[in-house]
């Protein structure tokens, strides 16, 4: 059986502890880091099943430390952090975190949710194959067009696959109507909003179908859209 490696990034002692015995006795095998620094080093040395991380770190704060993380890996990341104010949560889940959980925790829903994630990562790496793009759930397989969201594989259409790809391609950016109607239709874009409008909403509504709990795709009002 394949052993399990989780990167647990905590600067309290006692804290880092706690949970690298956790992950002891759930069969996890966990590795201790203390600061952001020390944290990208591991993660560069290998690859890892799942990062939990504090976001109030000593030098590198944990919101640097994610992005470094999700320019080159895909990772489960689970924040652990006593920054509960909803802004904080929202831009940790916004910046690539797939989950946010706030200190003090209950051991039994960390375990809970850890375990949960691990399944969904297991399942989208039996399905998608090696050329694959992830974000929040969302798994898009390149080579084969295949779309799994909350371990559900969804059916999209040709115009609606290649707008996801062209998204999660690039999540932080904001593509305009005109952006997205080139790129996807291959012609030039002739304010023709109804076309774009039409198949982006039942791209959002396949993914809200297979995934109730999360809003995947914002409007940028008089900018375009972008993964949310």
């Amino acid at each position: 059986m394949k052993q399990v490696h989780i990167l647990i990034v905590e600067d309290d002692n006692d804290i880092s502890g706690l949970l690298c015995n956790m992950m002891k006795k759930s069969g996890y095998v966990p590795q201790p880091a203390f600061s952001g620094t020390e944290a990208l080093l591991y993660v560069e040395k290998k690859n890892w099943d799942m990062v939990l991380l504090d976001l109030m770190l000593p030098g590198m704060d944990g919101e640097e430390v994610l992005r470094k993380i999700r320019e080159n890996h895909h990772v489960p990341v689970l924040i652990i952090s006593a920054k509960g104010e909803q802004q904080t949560k929202i831009n940790g889940l916004r910046a690539g975190a797939d989950d946010f959980i706030t200190k003090p925790f209950d051991i039994e829903e960390v375990l809970a949710r850890i375990d949960a994630h691990l399944r969904r990562s297991s399942t989208m790496k039996r399905i998608v194959g090696k050329n694959q793009l992830t974000y929040k759930g969302i798994a898009v397989d390149t080579d084969t067009k295949i779309v799994i969201v909350n371990e559900r594989k969804v059916i999209l259409t040709a115009r609606e696959y290649a707008i996801l790809e062209l998204l999660i391609s690039h999540p932080q950016k904001i593509f305009s109507k005109a952006n997205v109607f080139e790129a996807v239709w291959g012609d030039d874009y002739l304010r023709d909003e109804n076309t774009v409008n039409v198949h982006m909403s039942n791209l959002r509504s396949k993914l809200a179908k297979a995934n109730p709990n999360e809003e995947y795709i914002e409007t940028i009002w008089g900018m375009g859209y972008r993964l949310k």
